[in-house]
């Protein structure tokens, strides 16, 4: 594995993190988003980032500064991606979103560039044809807050090259994450096909009017002794991200049940731009949840 140069495509809810953490970690990279102002707000959450990881990893500031020397940034596609070794895409959860993004970077990549995918929801054999170059695809899929939940997923398609999927697990490791191969593609992932049934369950229980939010994420901390429930772990996600995957799957099933739950998320959080933590109210209002408070499972 000899990756030097990483261009992160998408400074949102999780490309952000991976560049910071590949960059903490010693590599060169750089930040791709589609312009300028975009990859100003990457900066102040680069800022508030580096605050993360003095508390959580006890980084030095003097780690902290040659993290900063390590990254660029980069509005022009060709330019951001000129030098790089691997590219990890995190743009949009939507297949129209990247297979356009891949055919624009199939033009100005490299050959000697791997793309990785951070989907967290979709196949790498989505988009291997439209990358261009199949046998250097893969995906690589990180979970929320990676530099505490350093999980990363790696999963070929049936056309990936063994040797790339080897580099891509040493690189996983190569910056303090614990590698997970995937044997074979699985919608979903590892992670995700534990993850996804039970945050659908949650969001069913609330759209059908079952029980209220807070009920629901007590029901689940109480019972299982997990530290945060399905609507907390939504916040963390990004309500958009939900909102996406769920799209998704009511036009593709056309069930009612999907079908209500867009227009539910989309009357009460997308149209308001409460999208979780990242604008301060989704389920909950941060920094300071209810789910937080000592009192929550009173």
């Amino acid at each position: 594995m000899n990756y030097k140069n990483i261009t992160v495509a998408g400074s949102g809810v999780l490309g952000y993190q991976i560049a910071f953490q590949t960059a903490f970690h010693g590599f060169n990279v750089t930040v791709y988003d589609i312009n300028d102002a975009v990859l100003e707000k990457a900066k102040a959450k680069f800022k508030d980032l580096s605050e993360s990881y003095k508390k959580d990893l006890k980084a030095t500031q003097e780690q902290l500064d040659q993290t900063f020397k390590n990254l660029s940034y980069n509005a022009d596609l060709g330019a951001a991606v000129a030098n790089a070794d691997l590219l990890i895409e995190a743009v949009p959860e939507s297949p129209a979103i990247k297979i356009d993004f891949y055919h624009k970077l199939a033009k100005v990549a490299p050959e000697k560039t791997i793309f990785a995918t951070n989907s967290s929801t979709l196949l790498p054999s989505d988009f291997a044809d439209a990358t261009g170059r199949p046998a250097k695809f893969l995906a690589l899929h990180f979970a929320n807050t990676i530099w505490i939940h350093n999980t990363a997923e790696i999963m070929g398609h049936a056309g990936t090259d063994s040797n790339v999927f080897k580099d891509v697990v040493l690189f996983a490791k190569a910056i303090g994450m614990l590698a997970l191969p995937v044997l074979k593609e699985q919608p979903g992932y590892i992670l995700n096909s534990l993850l996804v049934p039970l945050l659908a369950a949650a969001t069913n229980l609330l759209v059908n009017e079952v029980a209220d939010v807070e009920t629901i994420d007590k029901t689940w901390i109480k019972a299982t002794g997990a530290p945060v429930g399905p609507f907390g772990i939504l916040d963390v996600i990004g309500i958009t991200t939900a909102y996406n995957v769920n799209v998704i799957a009511a036009e593709k099933t056309e069930d009612e049940l999907k079908i209500k739950t867009v227009k539910y998320l989309k009357e009460h959080f997308i149209d308001k731009n409460k999208l979780g933590v990242a604008t301060g109210e989704g389920f909950y209002k941060y920094p300071n949840p209810a789910y937080e408070n000592p009192d929550f499972l009173k």
